[in-house]
């Protein structure tokens, strides 16, 4: 019998060592790959070919993840024959369309427990990286080298991070915009439609967060992924511009028309400042999205004055 007792306590605490091990499992890391990339590069580190990707400065690389979670963007100058000692470089970001960051990194000292796998690229410079939080919800992050002469490549990681439980409620957008019922798992909620010409607006007092969740519209027309860009305007003027891509979904639908097909949501998270500002949200394409609005439980009292 007291065997039995002990065997039971140790099981007991199996189970709980077990779970605590689930429940600070390390943060995932995953690469972001450009959502316009023709081509990658590879450089060995400790004998592994890791793949980077170059950077222009006329055009950006363009990179999309959900938050919230921190990004890590590496980037590598190529040394050769002229500047094999140090280099210096500058790169450029920019967050959901906001403006653009400059970041310069001097004096950078070839690493020599790195090399390209083409030689004739030279040899890689020690990484020098870009620290970035990303809030929630869905965001583009794109980047340019701000080197004429001067090659640069990246490799871009983000690790995801565990939020804070929040209770979201509804906020119905200021008129003309009409309700559009969707069903999902026998659940009934109200979207809002917008587009190019109809758009969509929110008055609301911060500050507080706005959580959006955006459903591209798709017809018999439009098969597979569609990639589609919305504009946010705050007080009239632009405050950011998201590139979003949706897939038709698989549990959601319209309660009325059967003759189309409601995408998987898009979630974007806009920080409202003190005081009451006016949103107005619309797409740069030539489709239709509902659109329903949330905001923090705890902030109503905000919106009674």
């Amino acid at each position: 019998m007291k065997n039995q007792k002990l065997n039971k306590t140790f099981f007991l605490i199996l189970v709980f060592l077990v779970n605590s091990v689930f429940c600070f499992a390390a943060p995932k890391t995953k690469v972001l790959k450009p959502k316009n990339a023709n081509s990658s590069i590879s450089i060995i580190i400790s004998g592994k070919g890791l793949a980077y990707y170059p950077l222009a400065a006329n055009e950006s690389s363009v990179f999309t993840t959900k938050g919230p979670g921190k990004l890590k963007i590496i980037t590598r100058g190529h040394l050769n024959t002229q500047n094999k000692n140090r280099i210096g470089f500058v790169v450029y970001y920019r967050i959901d369309g906001a403006e653009k960051i400059k970041v310069e990194f001097n004096s950078v000292k070839p690493d020599s427990k790195a090399s390209f796998k083409d030689v004739l690229l030279g040899l890689p410079s020690a990484g020098e990286n870009i620290i970035i939080e990303l809030s929630r919800g869905e965001h583009t992050i794109e980047l340019w080298s701000g080197s004429q002469n001067l090659k640069i490549s990246t490799r871009v990681l983000f690790t995801q991070i565990k939020e804070k439980k929040i209770d979201w409620v509804s906020l119905s957008p200021m008129f003309p915009n009409e309700p559009v019922s969707l069903v999902t798992n026998e659940n009934v909620v109200s979207y809002y439609r917008y587009s190019s010409t109809k758009t969509l607006k929110i008055r609301i007092t911060g500050p507080t967060s706005l959580r959006v969740l955006n459903r591209i519209e798709f017809d018999y027309r439009m098969k597979g992924k569609i990639n589609y860009r919305v504009e946010v305007k705050e007080d009239k003027k632009i405050r950011n511009t998201y590139m979003l891509s949706g897939d038709p979904s698989d549990v959601t639908r319209y309660k009325k028309d059967g003759k189309k097909t409601p995408g998987k949501a898009n979630e974007i998270v806009i920080n409202v400042p003190s005081g009451t500002h006016s949103y107005e949200i619309t797409t740069l394409d030539k489709c239709s999205v509902l659109a329903r609005i949330l905001f923090p439980k705890k902030d109503i009292k905000l919106e009674e004055y």
